[in-house]
């Protein structure tokens, strides 16, 4: 019996990236909070982190969902484009 392959589906696309300060600004396609497990990914670039703090309109939020421009701050680099994936 052959495994069927689960595509990932991106959850969001950054949008801007402040490199001084490592904050991703994401365009999210998909529900996001505090806590959950990521993977940033552009090229051959991808690490995976936990999301500890989220802001919308420079106000600390939960979660983002859909439509959303959610801000986070990343300890890997990264640039603008990179796709964010939920990691289950």
């Amino acid at each position: 019996m052959v495994k069927a392959v689960k595509k990932e589906k991106p959850i969001g696309v950054i949008s801007h990236w402040y490199g001084n300060i490592n904050v991703a600004v994401i365009k999210l396609t998909g529900a996001l909070a505090v806590g959950d497990k990521i993977k940033v990914k552009k090229g051959d670039v991808e690490f995976e982190e936990v999301i500890e703090s989220m802001q919308l309109n420079h106000e600390a939020i939960k979660s983002g969902k859909k439509g959303q421009d959610i801000a986070i701050k990343l300890a890997g680099l990264t640039k603008e484009g990179a796709e964010i994936y939920k990691v289950k």
